[in-house]
């Protein structure tokens, strides 16, 4: 009985063996596969990539793109740009890059090394400004060839895109970034761009900017081609990104502060008319303080020839707190008028010293009720200045408001 179970066991482990011997020699049959296919496939002999698929053809190559947004990373006002990092996918057929598929064996997938010898479209960004592939740690590119002929083509790249930006409305404002994509050599006749027919571009949202939002889906343009005079008729792609600007950090930043600034300055409506200096230091740091706010809010934003939403806003809150500046003025003028007015009726002289007459003892009564009635009717009036100040300087700030948030929100939305 233990003679055949030992017999058993080295059946088992001669089976086994086999078995592993087997599969060495089938993956390596496949990998001799593999790199013959290659081989084939790229010879020199018999492949050109310096040829477009169909350059013998009358029928252009249709090369479909996709492009997937990994991240964008800024969007300049002052020079009107943004930087962002895709893939750019390509796909298209090459007839000459057909083979017998493997059993078990999907795609090839090619080394950097081997990608060169591939002919790729011409491929190139029409408002691109600046550039680079990503060679960390090795080139981002891959390719993979289809039994077909189809070859799929995918790249990281980071440019920085000029964007056309409309800041009449800045920073309740919207803008529509472009990507323009064409064919920098290859006329129509030998290649034709399409987009992808069910997702053109894709996004991952957790990495875009945090000062702006996707207000709607990009919007593709299919029919789209370039004329270039005697270079000839070059096939395009154009998307827009459709971006509306979060506002909490302005809000927060600008607005918020320069309201309480305003309100500031009406508290120089419940200081007594009599104290100059408290009256003017408020006044003019009110004034101060909005001024370098304004300069500070404008100096990120490029010196358009147009009026910004942020230009009308700085500007009333500048006009709200020299008004309260003005009002004070006023009561001063006011102020000295009236008492020009009383120095002859008290018997005081225009050096403001009192008379003759005054000083024997004449006109005395006159000089206490003058004296005394002077000083009540410009303090009355100061008074009331100051507290029909208090309820139009809101009001108009209030009504200021409404029409301002109103228009720009509306004109935004």
């Amino acid at each position: 009985m233990s003679g055949l179970v030992t017999f058993l066991q080295g059946c088992f482990i001669i089976v086994s063996w086999c078995q592993v011997l087997e599969g060495y020699h089938t993956s390596d049959q496949k990998n001799h596969t593999r790199q013959e296919i290659l081989r084939q496939l790229l010879d020199v002999g018999t492949y050109d990539s310096k040829i477009s698929p169909e350059y013998e053809e009358d029928v252009p190559t249709a090369v479909t793109i996709q492009i997937y947004v990994m991240s964008i990373d800024s969007l300049n006002e002052a020079s009107m740009d943004y930087t962002v990092t895709i893939f750019l996918r390509q796909k298209w057929v090459d007839t000459r890059l057909v083979y017998t598929p493997v059993p078990g064996m999907k795609m090839l997938e090619l080394d950097n090394r081997l990608i060169d010898k591939v002919w790729v479209p011409d491929t190139f960004f029409a408002n691109e400004k600046s550039a680079s592939f990503h060679y960390v740690t090795v080139p981002n590119k891959l390719m993979h060839l289809y039994s077909n002929g189809t070859v799929f083509y995918s790249v990281r790249v980071t440019m920085t895109l000029s964007c056309d930006m409309m800041l009449s409305a800045y920073p309740l404002d919207s803008q529509k970034c472009h990507i323009a994509i064409e064919s920098y050599s290859y006329t129509t006749d030998n290649v034709v761009f399409q987009w992808h027919p069910f997702q053109a571009i894709e996004m991952q949202t957790d990495r875009l900017l945090p000062q702006f939002f996707f207000s709607d889906r990009p919007t593709i343009n299919t029919n789209c081609q370039k004329n270039y005079g005697e270079s000839g008729n070059f096939s395009c792609l154009e998307a827009t990104l459709h971006l509306t600007r979060n506002t909490g950090y302005y809000i927060a930043q600008i607005f918020i502060p320069s309201i309480l600034i305003v309100m500031l300055s009406w508290v120089s409506f419940w200081v007594d008319a009599e104290a100059t200096p408290a009256r003017i230091s408020l006044g003019v740091l009110t004034v101060l303080t909005i001024t370098t706010q304004g300069s500070g809010a404008r100096s990120q934003l490029p010196r358009v020839s147009y009026i910004k939403a942020i230009d009308v806003w700085m500007a009333t809150c500048l006009m709200f707190v020299f008004a309260s500046l003005l009002e004070f003025a006023y009561i001063n003028v006011l102020s000295r008028k009236r008492r020009t007015k009383l120095l002859p009726s008290l018997g005081l002289g225009p050096d403001g010293m009192l008379t003759t007459q005054v000083m024997n003892g004449n006109n005395t009564n006159g000089v206490r009720r003058k004296s005394n009635e002077g000083p009540i009717t410009f303090t009355d009036k100061a008074r009331m200045v100051d507290k029909v100040s208090r309820v139009i300087f809101p009001c108009a700030f209030a009504l200021f408001n409404v029409a301002f948030w109103s228009y720009y929100l509306s004109t935004s939305a």
